[in-house]
C-alpha cells in the first residue's frame, strides 16, 4: 500500500521560532518518512504582509537552514518553495470558483487582521485561505500538520474538496489536521500567537543568555501576585512551554511546586531557560552552519521544487480535465 500523503508549509517572515517548532516543524521531521511528505517555504502567502524584496529573499535561506536544521532531511521528504512550483496559483484560482465570500469572510485569522491593520486589507489576504487549499490540494494530501489557529481553515479546505468533487467529480480526499502535543503556543506576552512582529518569540537561534533574557518578562498566571501565592499551571502560558520542551517529570514537578508554591515563577522559567538552551543547542549550531552555505541551500529547494512540480502538474492536468479544458 503506498504511503499517505502529508503537507505542510511555513512562511519566510524570519528566523523560526519555538511556536513553528511545536506546532509544525518537530512534526515534520517526526514523520518525514511515514507519510510522502512535501514540505514548502510558504512564498505567496507572506507577501501579503511583507513588501520588502531583500528582506525576502535572506529570509527565504534562513527558514530553509531553521527547517533543516530541525531535522527535516531532503532526502527523505520533498523540500521546496512555493513560488518555484506554481501550479497552486492556477488551481487557487480554480477553487476560488466553489469558495463563497461568506466562508472567507467569516475566517477568524482574516477577521483578526483586518482589526490589526486598522486598514483596508489586501485581496491576497482575503484569498489566503483558498490559497492554501490550494497548495494542499495540488498533492492531494491526507494529513496536514498544524497547530490549532489553522484547523478553521483545513475544515474549509475540506467544505471546497466537498463542493468540487460533487460539482466535477471525485478528484480529492479530505485532508485531515495532525496537532502536535502542544496545539496552541501563545506569545511571551500572553496574549496573542507567537509572532515575530510582536516581539513576542524566542528563536531557534537564540542562545542561552537570549533564552533567559526573553522569558524573565514572559507573562505568567495572573493570579499569582506574590512568591507565596499558590500557581494554577493550566492558566500560564509558560508552563504551556515546558509542556512542550520539559521531560514528564519535570512538568509533573512544575506542577505540583507551582501549585503549592514551593518554586516561584523566574524559578520555572530558569528551568524552562535550561531546557529550551539543551534542545536549541545543536539546532542553532546547525543553522548556522548551512546559512554558511546559501548555494547549497539553493540547490536542495531546486531539487525540491522539480519534483513537486512534476507531482503538482499531475494534479492539475487531472483537474483541468474535470474542467473541461485544453490543456498540453
Amino acid at each position: 500500500m503506498s504511503k499517505k500523503i502529508m503537507l505542510s508549509g511555513v512562511q519566510p517572515s524570519g528566523d523560526l521560532h519555538i511556536g513553528n517548532y511545536l506546532g509544525a516543524i518537530r512534526n515534520w521531521a517526526r514523520y518525514q518518512e511515514e507519510y510522502a511528505s512535501f514540505f514548502f517555504i510558504a512564498y505567496y502567502h507572506a507577501i501579503t504582509e511583507i513588501k520588502d524584496p531583500q528582506l525576502m529573499r535572506e529570509a527565504t535561506c534562513h527558514v530553509a537552514a531553521d527547517v533543516l536544521a530541525c531535522g527535516v532531511d531532503p532526502e527523505k521528504c520533498t523540500f521546496f518553495v512555493q513560488s518555484h512550483a506554481r501550479t497552486s496559483l492556477e488551481l487557487c484560482w480554480v477553487l476560488s470558483c466553489v469558495t463563497s465570500m461568506g466562508d472567507l469572510e467569516r475566517m477568524t485569522q482574516y477577521k483578526d487582521k483586518a482589526r490589526q491593520l486598522n486598514i483596508p486589507v489586501n485581496a491576497g489576504l482575503f484569498l489566503y485561505p483558498v490559497l492554501q487549499a490550494a497548495d494542499i490540494l495540488a498533492f492531494k494530501t491526507h494529513v496536514v500538520p498544524v497547530g490549532d489557529d489553522q484547523c478553521q481553515h483545513l475544515e474549509l479546505a475540506r467544505e471546497i474538496v466537498r463542493r468540487f468533487n460533487t460539482a466535477y467529480g471525485e478528484t480529492f480526499p479530505e485532508p485531515q489536521q495532525l496537532l502536535s502535543e502542544v496545539p496552541r503556543l501563545l506569545g511571551l506576552d500572553g496574549d496573542s500567537k507567537m509572532s515575530k512582529s510582536k516581539g513576542n518569540t524566542i528563536s531557534l537561534i537564540d542562545d542561552p543568555e537570549s533564552i533567559k533574557a526573553k522569558l524573565k518578562p514572559a507573562k505568567t498566571d495572573v493570579h499569582r501576585q506574590r512568591r507565596s501565592d499558590p500557581g494554577d499551571p493550566s492558566q500560564c502560558n509558560v508552563y504551556t512551554i515546558h509542556q512542550g520542551f520539559s521531560d514528564p517529570a519535570t512538568c509533573a514537578q512544575v506542577d505540583r511546586d507551582c501549585r503549592a508554591a514551593a518554586i516561584g515563577c523566574i524559578d520555572c522559567k530558569m528551568m524552562l531557560a535550561d531546557k529550551l538552551a539543551a534542545t536549541l543547542a545543536p539546532i542553532r549550531e546547525r543553522s548556522r552552519e548551512l546559512r554558511r552555505h546559501p548555494d547549497q541551500l539553493r540547490e536542495i529547494l531546486r531539487q525540491g521544487s522539480a519534483r513537486a512540480t512534476l507531482t503538482a502538474e499531475t494534479t492539475m492536468n487531472e483537474v483541468r480535465d474535470k474542467l473541461g479544458l485544453f490543456h498540453p
